[in-house]
């Protein structure tokens, strides 16, 4: 992929099958794919790093050869693994199943990079991912013997790091709920008051909560959201405690969630029926949206399928772009790839037979 010029749209998709490159300039209108790049492999989170010229990561898992996060700073023209993988300690008992999540840092931290893996722990980069080093405040904390797995395992998927507070972490954990950490990532609390786990006896635990996905609004650093297996939430108190706004949505269960670049209310939810069936609710493909913190919800479903659309959306595959209005991007398991230029009001289809995606991501370079 040659250089992007400045104000292009990156929208990056990682796959069962390999990751592919979507670009297009400021309009969004005409599209350019690239990739795949690691073919056969399965790209569980594929993320561009604005930061030092820009780099791009991918998390590369194979069944035989393991899990590792391989980076290119040349827009994948070559691709280099870490010095000696995504490992936990020889004492531990832990080893890295697969890598779900990579997050580059803030603009103030050249370098460093995280990764969330399976089974649950936390990863940090201080060298732009040549060798990584395990956060062991959360990965060894006094809660973990109550962490269970999910259905897709025990991840942690969801890595948020608020440009306000620079020494505060968030995590997200399936199925272990919040964790948040105000000392770079020293000491670690559980933030999940309110959230329920109706699969557990008890039904509001301190830890053991299958958040689904959880992203940051933009502005203090406080303002959280997140789709969990047993509904939508909201936290003002940075996880200290969460209000449920499930109401007004046609189901509680989902995977995916999307937070504006901007506005700090507004946010996307793709909902699905439920644990036992998990795809879109009367086999219609629609994503609804609140522009008021998620008191009341619309559905955004022109241009979608309407009928016959059993598809489900994974939790890291769904993003949106900072060009106003902005983008909304998401993808299928069956390999659809669905964007809007107009923050949801009307979708058109980007890809329509790529392996199953895993995770979208998407950028303004």
């Amino acid at each position: 992929m040659t250089r992007l010029k400045k104000g292009s749209v990156l929208v990056l998709v990682g796959t069962r099958k390999g990751a592919f490159a979507f670009r297009s300039d400021a309009r969004r209108k005409n599209w350019k794919i690239e990739g795949p790049w690691f073919a056969g492999n399965q790209i569980h989170h594929f993320i561009f790093d604005p930061r030092d010229g820009g780099a791009l990561f991918a998390a590369v898992n194979n069944d035989w050869f393991g899990a590792d996060v391989h980076r290119s700073f040349d827009w994948g023209g070559t691709w280099t693994a870490s010095e000696s993988g995504v490992r936990y300690a020889a004492d531990s008992g832990l080893s890295v199943k697969r890598v779900w999540h990579v997050r580059p840092g803030r603009a103030g931290e050249p370098g460093v990079v995280y990764a969330g893996v399976d089974p649950a722990g936390l990863f940090r980069s201080n060298d732009r991912g040549a060798a990584w080093e395990e956060v062991a405040g959360l990965n060894r904390h006094n809660t973990r013997e109550k962490w269970t797995p999910g259905a897709g395992g025990l991840i942690l998927h969801s890595i948020l790091l608020p440009p306000e507070r620079p020494k505060r972490i968030y995590v997200a954990i399936s199925a272990a709920g919040v964790f948040s950490s105000d000392d770079a990532g020293k000491t670690w609390h559980p933030r999940n008051k309110n959230t329920r786990a109706d699969f557990l006896p008890t039904k509001y635990p301190e830890v053991g909560q299958c958040v689904h996905k959880m992203v940051l609004a933009p502005g203090s650093g406080d303002l959280l959201y997140q789709q969990n297996h047993c509904g939508v939430y909201r936290s003002k108190s940075a996880g200290e405690n969460w209000t449920d706004i499930s109401k007004g949505l046609p189901s509680r269960f989902g995977f995916p969630m999307v937070a504006h670049p901007r506005e700090s209310k507004t946010i996307w939810v793709v909902p699905h029926i439920g644990a036992e069936f998990r795809v879109c609710p009367q086999g219609a493909l629609a994503v609804y949206r609140s522009t008021n913190a998620g008191r009341s919800w619309s559905k955004q479903a022109r241009g979608l399928p309407a009928r016959d659309a059993y598809v489900t959306v994974l939790r890291e595959a769904m993003s949106s772009d900072t060009l106003d209005p902005a983008g909304v991007y998401f993808g299928t398991q069956t390999g659809q790839l669905y964007y809007s230029r107009d923050e949801g009001r009307q979708w058109s289809l980007l890809a329509g037979s790529l392996p199953q995606i895993f995770s979208v991501e998407a950028a303004v370079v």
